[in-house]
């Protein structure tokens, strides 16, 4: 077994039995259209990222939390299915409300320069500026579940257009 392998077991392990065939679904979807798998061990768990194979930048990733695991998507092509997220339960549409805004988007002045912009979204007729790190972060639970699996789906779709 290789030590990727290894890591991701122990992943499934910590992130307990309500998870497991979700993110062995996640993991069989994304490794299957061509995403692959990175694992670090963080402060808090471990952090597992799927790295997109042609624009080589992370798709997702999961991240532990005190109040349980949560999936951050990267959603560089959010403006592409609009339609889609106004469709999100509301425990998603806070947390993308929540989301810290995107300095950069409003004064590139007032963020690293290195720093990647942020998105902007539209939800329940309201413009939101969010950061790209923290605007798509979802807690894994039965109801944000297929929104996150087909959230990843519209992404893929437009990264692989």
């Amino acid at each position: 077994m290789s030590e990727e392998n290894a890591l991701f077991e122990d992943f499934l392990m910590e992130a307990g039995s309500a998870n497991f065939a979700f993110i062995n679904q996640i993991h069989e979807y994304l490794t299957a259209n061509g995403c692959t798998i990175k694992i670090q061990t963080a402060k808090n768990g471990y952090v597992v990222s799927y790295v997109h194979a042609k624009t080589k930048k992370v798709i997702a990733n999961y991240v532990s939390r005190k109040k349980g695991l949560i999936m951050r998507i990267y959603g560089d092509n959010a403006g592409k299915y609009m339609a889609f997220l106004q469709g999100l339960p509301n425990d998603m549409a806070k947390a993308i409300e929540k989301a810290s805004v995107c300095r950069r988007l409003i004064d590139p002045t007032k963020c690293n320069s290195r720093c990647p912009m942020g998105y902007s979204v539209t939800l329940n007729g309201r413009e939101f500026q969010k950061c790209r790190y923290s605007s798509f972060m979802f807690l894994l639970n039965d109801e944000s579940n297929p929104y996150i699996k087909s959230f990843l789906e519209h992404e893929l779709a437009e990264r692989n257009a």
